[in-house]
């Protein structure tokens, strides 16, 4: 038995909702566009140029990728940016998981804890938090006020080239209310019954928690583990600040987006900082590519 075509006027009003749709969309692709797929591309284009934002582009072919490889600073940057995202991706991850894990009990004004909770990551990128934190570690700031209390005398944290960049990471696990929040999300979508059964099989919590909580949270961890590695790599503002601009001292917060900023608009070298961005752009891809293929191994998912 032949199926019978849909009626002309549900055809049309399909057509009609769908340019509706797109109508609404235009904006996004307008900013898409504009904004994002056209400064790429220009990007692009000026990786191959000697540009000096003054006068007009000159092609120079591969010659700012070969510069990379004899670049001092270039290799410093990237050393800079890895001490970074490797320690503080885990631990911001990790101490959202436990936070998280913590604010799913049952308890007296819980959503108050969680909204203050998760308040760091809302300022946690602004220009006068990275000030507070130059303050706080500072050699009068709050920390070393708190060691003094103990009779130890610390040092100027920022201004010690070993401890500058911990201070940054330490600054980046404070916001971890984002993470924090989809962890909660996904905890809640844990049956109880598992725990129940694991109960009455003799499971106490930790093992509950390795065995249940881990894996049922492992698309929600390996989507935390992205996210905030590629957060971790265009961190900018909190190295900016208390560093002044410089990625001082001795290039100790010289993170990879800080050194294309001083390319590009202190040193009036854009073609080269574009070359920078392009690697950087790379290396995030890289990045990304082995924690999807990777994932395989051990993300769980209910189907």
């Amino acid at each position: 038995m032949l199926r019978r075509s849909a009626p002309r006027t549900e055809i049309t009003v399909k057509r009609r909702e769908g340019r509706s749709a797109y109508l609404f969309l235009l904006p996004w692709f307008a900013g898409l566009l504009l904004l994002t797929g056209g400064p790429i591309l220009a990007s692009l284009f000026l990786s191959f140029t000697d540009f000096d934002l003054l006068t007009s582009p000159s092609w120079v072919g591969l010659d700012n990728y070969a510069r990379i490889m004899d670049d001092p600073h270039f290799g410093n940057a990237v050393r800079i940016t890895m001490i970074y995202v490797v320690a503080s991706v885990p631990l911001s991850g990790g101490f959202a998981l436990l936070v998280a894990v913590l604010l799913n009990r049952p308890m007296r004004g819980v959503g108050v804890y969680r909204a203050a909770y998760y308040l760091p990551s809302l300022l946690g990128g602004s220009v006068a938090v990275a000030i507070l934190w130059r303050q706080i570690f500072g050699p009068d700031g709050l920390v070393n006020d708190v060691l003094s209390a103990f009779g130890i005398v610390g040092p100027s944290w920022i201004s010690t080239p070993e401890y500058a960049i911990y201070t940054l990471v330490a600054l980046h696990i404070w916001q971890f209310g984002s993470p924090m929040l989809i962890f909660l999300a996904g905890l809640k979508q844990i049956p109880a019954e598992l725990y129940d059964a694991a109960a009455v099989d003799g499971a106490g919590k930790v093992r509950a928690f390795f065995r249940i909580t881990l894996p049922m949270l492992s698309p929600i961890i390996f989507f935390n583990l992205v996210l905030q590695t590629v957060n971790a790599f265009k961190a900018f503002t909190p190295a900016f600040i208390l560093s002044g601009g410089t990625g001082g001292p001795a290039d100790s917060t010289l993170f990879y987006t800080l050194y294309i900023y001083q390319e590009g608009f202190g040193n009036f070298r854009m073609g080269y900082a574009s070359a920078l961005a392009w690697i950087l752009l790379l290396v995030t891809a890289v990045f990304t590519a082995v924690a999807f293929r990777s994932s395989r191994y051990w993300v769980h998912y209910a189907d």
